[in-house]
């Protein structure tokens, strides 16, 4: 009997130790978490609508032979910079040269055919003065002098002509500058004045831009720009000095060229952001939110806004208007002298304490 109530009350103690061994431990309690908080205030949107610029040459050269021809040499490649009156390209020169000879002989023909013409006048104006001939034939040998003449310097014209166009066989800078384009290759026949490089020209340096319609009108030249440079800080200072007349027939939007003020050459091609001075938002009073204070709820957007009475945080919808710079613009929902969490908004729930974060050794 003893046996058996031994057993018993160890069937027991083990029941109790697993019943107590399965049972949910107490909840903790929640973390007070630590929050950055801003105070909401009113201020001016900062930014002013942004365009992209590309940096061109003030004056940018398409050059092409005078004559046509093939393209036998072209020495230089497009980034390559060449000084006024190096060589740019060459064509073969044989059949310039050709015709050039063939215009000295036709010029000696026509010298010859002129002394001929006065050596006669001058037998007949002898034979004229025994009255062997009569007086319009001395005239009719005249005018035959007066005809070679005329030959004569016409084919020293051409002479000259031909002796020119064997010289545009080479084609020379003008200027100095940057080749930006060839657009023409070796062993290829190109027609007189068709382009063969691009050459923009060392000195001033012009930002392009473009606006749609709705916008064109609010810029002047002269206007005030502010250009920043993607790949170096800082902003310089343009002045808007050519707008566009019409809208290019593809984008339908207006160029718009500003004169920038810098001692530093800038890299032709490079991209550029814009601020026309014209274009700026209203100054009116608004209030701006980091985004890192943002979350998504729902469809709508909410943010956390601290009580300073009980150190919670609850859940408030805002509007968003539009972006400024690294900011937002609220139109709705949020009231001057609130405090809204900035930083670790993701972790609250509605309702949670909070303790503001204050850096080491801040107050």
């Amino acid at each position: 009997m003893r046996i058996k109530a031994t057993f018993k009350w160890g069937w027991v103690l083990v029941s109790v130790g697993a019943l107590m061994a399965c049972s949910r431990p107490a909840p903790s309690a929640e973390p007070i978490r630590s929050v950055k908080v801003i105070t909401v205030g009113t201020q001016a949107p900062e930014s002013a609508l942004e365009y992209a610029g590309e940096v061109r040459a003030r004056v940018e050269l398409r050059l092409g032979f005078r004559v046509g021809g093939k393209l036998l040499d072209r020495p230089v490649e497009p980034g390559e910079h060449v000084r006024a009156g190096q060589l740019l390209a060459r064509l073969d020169p044989q059949d310039l040269k050709l015709a050039a000879d063939a215009a000295r002989a036709q010029l000696a023909a026509a010298r010859t055919n002129h002394a001929l013409a006065v050596a006669d006048f001058k037998r007949y104006q002898a034979l004229k003065d025994k009255d062997f001939i009569s007086g319009a034939e001395l005239e009719r040998r005249d005018a035959v002098v007066q005809a070679a003449r005329a030959q004569l310097e016409q084919a020293q014209a051409q002479l000259s002509v031909q002796g020119n166009q064997a010289t545009y066989a080479s084609l020379h800078a003008d200027v100095a500058g940057v080749v930006t384009a060839v657009l023409a290759e070796r062993g290829q026949v190109v027609a007189a004045g068709a382009p063969v490089v691009q050459v923009a020209q060392d000195g001033v340096r012009d930002v392009v831009f473009s606006v749609p319609e709705d916008k064109v009108a609010s810029i002047r030249l002269g206007t005030e720009v502010q250009v920043r440079r993607w790949s170096m800080p800082g902003a310089l200072k343009g002045l808007v000095r050519e707008v566009a007349a019409s809208a290019d027939p593809a984008t339908r939007t207006f160029a718009v060229k500003v004169a920038v003020q810098t001692k530093d050459a800038l890299p032709l091609g490079s991209t550029v952001s814009v601020w026309p001075t014209a274009l700026r938002l209203p100054g009116l009073a608004v209030i701006k939110l980091p985004t890192s204070a943002l979350r998504q709820e729902g469809q709508t957007t909410a943010v956390w806004v601290l009580d300073n009475t009980s150190m919670t945080v609850k859940s408030q919808v805002v509007q968003v208007a539009t972006a400024d710079g690294n900011d937002v613009v609220v139109t709705g929902g949020l009231q001057p002298g609130m405090q809204v969490v900035v930083a670790g908004v993701h972790v609250l729930a509605p309702g949670q304490k909070v303790m503001i974060y204050r850096a080491n050794g801040a107050p």
